[in-house]
């Protein structure tokens, strides 16, 4: 913690928080994807409706690679962003909010309208309303910075995930994206567009649950290290074992949300997700859902490390502290 704090004192800082988000974000998001790849791939085949062989087996695990290359950086800058954005309006709102209700409390207590132990049960209350409104607005702001992020993330997923299924030929992502730009001739360029955008909603219904487990809890739990600790920002290696304890636990309980997302973006027609939920459910029943679960929470769990353990290295050393 000592050395990235003294590192972020001798170099530049940078004063911008949107700055500093977009560079450690986009930083993180390439570092998590090109380092866990293969794991995806595998996970991905597993979900896959063909079978795991079918789809590849243990065979190209960096199949698709380049798409996920291309879409990591703006994709995790666009989420930090956001994030960190949104969360900053709303905290300053409620900081507001509050300085007004201490001003009033303060009037009353002149004019002798309140006790000192109405003063001390209030101030209990008011620190247990933060808390739980801090909580929200960081979900707020988490589902804000994934939806953002979606508009550059579900396509890249698509060609990334029909390339890790062996879909067309060696599994190429120039390929697939060729398959997908060819269908123009038959359906029109705004239903190519949608096709490149297949599985929007449930990806988006699979992320913001995710985020709305997975920050409030790393956010959590950096909070109390810097209040045992009394420090100002927390190191890399805890942010990234916090980020690895929040991944874990959000990854376990939205792997329905993923294999529905991961089933609707491989099939070659478009099928409502509820609909789709069904089918799951009658050929293959209730286990389906939890396919991959594995691979996905050991994925997500070394990936929240290296994720928010970047993203915290990255943003310490730009000058910010959280």
């Amino acid at each position: 913690m000592n050395s990235s704090t003294s590192a972020s004192s001798t170099s530049s800082p940078i004063t911008s928080q949107y700055a500093r988000a977009l560079l450690a974000g986009a930083l993180a998001g390439t570092t998590v994807d090109l380092s866990l790849y293969p794991l995806d791939t595998l996970k991905t085949r597993l979900q896959s409706s063909a079978g795991f062989r079918a789809s590849g087996g243990f065979r190209g695990v960096y199949a698709g690679v380049g798409s996920a290359l291309i879409g990591s950086a703006p994709g995790a800058a666009l989420f930090f962003v956001s994030y960190e954005g949104v969360k900053d309006a709303l905290r300053r709102a409620r900081r507001g909010k509050q300085e007004e209700e201490e001003e009033e409390q303060q009037q009353q207590q002149q004019r002798g309208g309140r006790g000192v132990w109405d003063s001390k049960a209030h101030e209990g209350a008011a620190r247990w309303a933060a808390a739980g409104e801090e909580s929200i607005e960081q979900m707020a702001a988490a589902s804000a910075g994934e939806v953002a992020a979606c508009a550059v993330r579900v396509p890249t997923e698509v060609v990334k995930q029909r390339a890790q299924a062996l879909q067309q030929g060696r599994g190429g992502s120039l390929e697939v994206l060729q398959d997908i730009l060819r269908q123009r001739r038959k359906i029109g360029a705004v239903r190519v567009w949608t096709e490149l955008y297949r599985g929007w909603s449930i990806t988006v219904l699979r992320e913001v649950p995710f985020t709305v487990i997975q920050f409030p809890i790393w956010e959590a739990l950096k909070e109390h290290r810097r209040r045992t600790t009394d420090a100002v920002t927390v190191s890399a290696v805890e942010s990234g074992f916090f980020g690895s304890i929040a991944g874990a636990i959000a990854a376990g309980v939205t792997t329905p949300l993923d294999v529905l997302k991961t089933r609707m973006m491989l099939a070659r027609e478009k099928e409502n997700t509820w609909a789709l939920a069904r089918r799951v459910l009658r050929e293959s029943g209730p286990r389906a859902f939890v396919a991959g679960m594995g691979p996905r929470v050991l994925w997500i769990s070394i990936g929240g490390a290296v994720f928010l353990g970047s993203y915290q290295w990255a943003y310490n050393e730009l000058g910010g502290n959280g």
